[in-house]
């Protein structure tokens, strides 16, 4: 895995394919979990997929960072923190 090339996803990004792709949450409703707006949501979503995408069809390693995360009875939640540079 060191040699592999890789592809960043922020938590946030994570949370959001979590919500829509794996709990098949409408995405009005994800938005609500994250506190964001819908479009906004959307954009992190997109993003996220893009870059899974990436990681897929060229073999890249999937690296989650950045945020804040607190892991309850085997489970993340997320809190959405604006990082400086995005």
């Amino acid at each position: 895995m060191i040699e592999l090339d890789r592809v960043s996803l922020a938590v946030d990004e994570l949370e959001a394919i979590r919500l829509k792709d794996f709990e098949s949450m409408e995405q009005e409703r994800a938005a609500e979990k994250m506190n964001v707006s819908q479009p906004t949501f959307h954009r992190i979503l997109q993003s996220a997929h893009n870059k899974v995408a990436d990681a897929l069809v060229n073999g890249k390693a999937i690296r989650i960072e950045g945020g804040e995360y607190v892991v309850k009875e085997g489970k993340q939640t997320g809190k959405r923190r604006r990082t400086t540079g995005r």
